[in-house]
């Protein structure tokens, strides 16, 4: 049974955090692998700065080309809109539960909103969650500090974020470096963002 991992956003667009928290995730946890859910629209999100679903896919394919274990997931894109992460797991349930275990990857800020998630019950009598720690918010207590199917994966904390890089680079601002290098050229050539 493969141990998948998923790791949902918009990933608009996905960078060398994702990548390095993505990569710990495979590499120092039980997980085979990590699937990059890319989100066409978040329930607690609006749609004006997103790119279209298949250039955010393409950058996601571009970033993760040289880690065999980290994958592009387009899952989401044939689901009904707005979607629920519940929605896509029985969806990939359905189509790949024989062989694949699916568990969440989340940073502790979600962690502490999780209880507003549509039937987050379920999702956790289900699925584990590996919980990756992020510095901005200090110290988060929540109800799931202690659950059994929650385990604190201790990955680098990135404080990299999308919604910065695209305002970086409306302001003519080089953050090359915190793009994988084929997204930049990927980014770069479509004149992303700009």
């Amino acid at each position: 049974m493969k141990q998948v991992g998923l790791y949902f956003g918009t990933f608009n667009p996905i960078h060398i955090g994702h990548l390095a928290i993505a990569n710990h995730m495979v590499e120092f946890s039980e997980l085979d692998e990590v699937w990059f859910v890319i989100t066409p629209q978040s329930p607690f999100k609006t749609k004006q700065s997103l790119l279209d679903n298949n250039h955010r896919y393409q950058m996601v394919f571009e970033a993760v080309q040289f880690y065999p274990k980290l994958k592009p997931s387009k899952i989401e894109f044939d689901l009904p809109q707005p979607n629920y992460t519940v929605n896509t797991l029985v969806h990939l349930e359905e189509q790949f539960g024989k062989d694949h275990e699916f568990a969440l990857i989340m940073g502790e800020d979600n962690l502490k909103s999780f209880h507003k998630w549509k039937n987050y019950e379920t999702i956790l009598e289900n699925h584990s969650i590996y919980c990756y720690p992020r510095i901005s918010q200090g110290v988060v207590e929540h109800q799931f500090m202690e659950h059994p199917k929650i385990e604190r994966i201790d990955a680098p904390i990135m404080e990299i974020s999308s919604t910065f890089i695209r305002k970086a680079i409306k302001q003519g601002k080089n953050v090359r470096p915190l793009l994988p290098d084929a997204v930049w050229k990927y980014m770069d050539e479509m004149n992303f963002y700009r």
